[in-house]
């Protein structure tokens, strides 16, 4: 009779062994779309890409006020950044990266 116990055990032990890296992945993918699905609730501005730094901007109040600071330092009139050509997209990009705001640590 012991050696029935020892056989079940035995397979309950491995059976628990193979099962415990598919139970943590499936338990890291619902947290994972937990904080994705908050990210998006949060996340009603629009990104803009920044191809010459290969990074994501929130287009929110901040950086629109950091865009007519920098049309205003270069004396231009405003105009949608989405309208502007990409080489003023890059310059304003390249000014946005050396006129980081102070809180943000850009």
């Amino acid at each position: 009779m012991q050696r029935g116990y020892r056989y079940f055990f035995s397979s309950l032990v491995l059976t628990a062994a193979l099962a415990a890296p598919a139970a943590i992945g499936a338990a890291a993918k619902a947290q994972e779309n937990g904080r994705q699905e908050e990210n998006r609730r949060d996340d009603n501005r629009n990104r803009v890409y920044d191809s010459t730094h290969k990074d994501y901007h929130n287009w929110d109040a901040r950086e629109d006020h950091a865009y007519r600071g920098y049309l205003q330092e270069n004396h231009r009139d405003y105009r949608p950044f989405t309208q502007q050509k990409q080489k003023q997209q890059n310059t304003y990009w390249n000014w946005r990266h050396s006129h980081p705001d102070n809180d943000r640590g850009e």
